[in-house]
């Protein structure tokens, strides 16, 4: 599954690009800036806290696999960056935003615009055609005109291989290719952030490995790609692998030695843990 087709529609009639920047209006250099993030919560069993003190720095067009245990806070993480939760004290500072200030109103707009949401069990709309899932999120954000989301929604589809099913619901179809089918919803917005949770998980090995393609294509056109996995040999596909343990982020390893020309911004000098 090549994504160059696509890139190149979407560079000659989606939203503008989004190019890398020395610094945003908050003061953060890359295009996500997480600052010292505490999350805790309240359980039956007394407070818990998922995430302790994290920081964390990613810039644009790099693909990153964020793995560990369950339980370690890969999904709280992700979840904050993605504005679904919100930190209990910290900051999370994406490209111009201050995601932790929005109001949900806010956020589902924000989200809608600039972040692509894959879930770990896909969350497909069940009495929507597959075609009408990926076209959801358009309709939402007031993206393109009603044809040329139609449009996109069936390339999106192609690049997936799941074009021939575009007039099923998603229950006449496996898991496989319900998460096929997330993956193309999830970049129906051109979004410069793409956060997948687990996305091979339900896949066989050629599906994976297609997607995987996929991602690595969509960081080279510049998207800034955080996938959640227990799969270490994804890890060891992308640039950069964090490794959380209960709540702290106990390594970050730089997997390619060309990983600076895709963050100019960490090699002009910015801090990074």
């Amino acid at each position: 599954m090549k994504a160059t087709v696509l890139g190149r529609w979407f560079r000659r009639n989606g939203p503008a690009q989004h190019l890398p920047k020395d610094r945003y209006r908050n003061g953060n250099q890359c295009l996500i800036d997480v600052r010292y993030v505490v999350k805790a919560y309240e359980t039956t069993a007394g407070p818990f806290t998922a995430l302790k003190g994290v920081d964390l720095k990613v810039g644009m067009g790099e693909c990153v696999a964020v793995i560990g245990k369950s339980g370690s806070g890969k999904s709280t993480l992700i979840n904050m960056i993605a504005g679904i939760d919100r930190p209990t004290s910290g900051q999370v500072l994406v490209g111009e935003t201050s995601v932790h200030t929005l109001s949900e109103g806010q956020l589902a707009e924000w989200r809608g615009r600039n972040v692509g949401v894959i879930f770990q069990f896909f969350q497909l709309l069940p009495t929507l055609t597959v075609l009408e899932n990926v076209m959801l999120p358009m309709d939402f954000c007031h993206m393109y005109s009603p044809r040329d989301r139609h449009d996109v929604a069936m390339q999106l589809l192609e690049q997936v291989e799941m074009a021939q099913h575009a007039h099923k619901l998603p229950s006449a179809v496996s898991g496989g290719e319900q998460q096929r089918v997330a993956i193309a919803r999830a970049l129906s917005n051109d979004p410069p952030i793409v956060l997948a949770d687990e996305p091979t998980g339900n896949l066989d090995s050629k599906t994976a490995e297609g997607v995987l393609q996929l991602f690595e294509d969509l960081a080279e056109q510049g998207k800034t790609i955080l996938i959640v996995t227990h799969d270490k040999d994804l890890a060891k596909r992308v640039m950069r692998t964090i490794i959380l343990a209960d709540g702290e982020i106990v390594d970050d390893v730089l997997n390619h030695s060309d990983h600076e020309r895709f963050i100019p911004s960490l090699s002009q000098g910015a801090d990074h843990d």
